[in-house]
Formats: C-alpha cells, sequence, structure tokens
C-alpha cells in the first residue's frame, strides 16, 4: 500500500473525534433526555466506537451512584449533621 492512499473504514468502525466525545459528554449529562440516549447508544451497533463511549459513562455514573449511596449511608450510620449551627455553636469566642 502506498503512503499517500487513502483507506475507506466502515462506518461502523470510525473512530469518533475529540468533539464527539465532548459532545456526547455534553448530551449524557442532560437529565432525562441524555439517560435514554445513554441506554440507546449502549445498545446500538452503529458505531461500536460510541457504544463503547456510552457503556463507559454508564459504568462511570454507576460508580458514582454507588459511592454516593456509601457516603450517605455511613453519614447516617456515624451520625455526622449537615446542619452548620451546630458546628457554628461549638466556635470558641474571643471576645
Amino acid at each position: 500500500m502506498e503512503q499517500n492512499q487513502t483507506v475507506d473504514i466502515p462506518y461502523s468502525y470510525r473512530p469518533l473525534s475529540a468533539w464527539a466525545y465532548f459532545g456526547y459528554g455534553l448530551l449524557f449529562s442532560i437529565p432525562l433526555v441524555g439517560f435514554i440516549l445513554l441506554i440507546v447508544f449502549s445498545f446500538s451497533n452503529e458505531n461500536i466506537n460510541r457504544r463503547n463511549y456510552a457503556r463507559s459513562y454508564f459504568c462511570a455514573l454507576l460508580v458514582a451512584a454507588i459511592v454516593i449511596v456509601v457516603l450517605v449511608i455511613l453519614s447516617m450510620v456515624l451520625g455526622f449533621s449537615l446542619d452548620a449551627s451546630d458546628y457554628l455553636q461549638n466556635l470558641p469566642r474571643n471576645y
């Protein structure tokens, strides 16, 4: 194959550009529509690179959700309070 010859890659194997990853990241961040499209793209065979990105984004969402649930449960069990007034009342006063 010569150096100047171009290769036609089928659409299902074409790589995504950096802007495509950025755009899909923004698209998947939209609350309801993004989640629906994330699921659709995760099962689509149209472009395997887009499918794999959607699957990795979905896995990252699952990991983040699990970490948040664990932190909320730990804060409930250990009795952490999110009320700032408790903290402010126990500060030493220098007057």
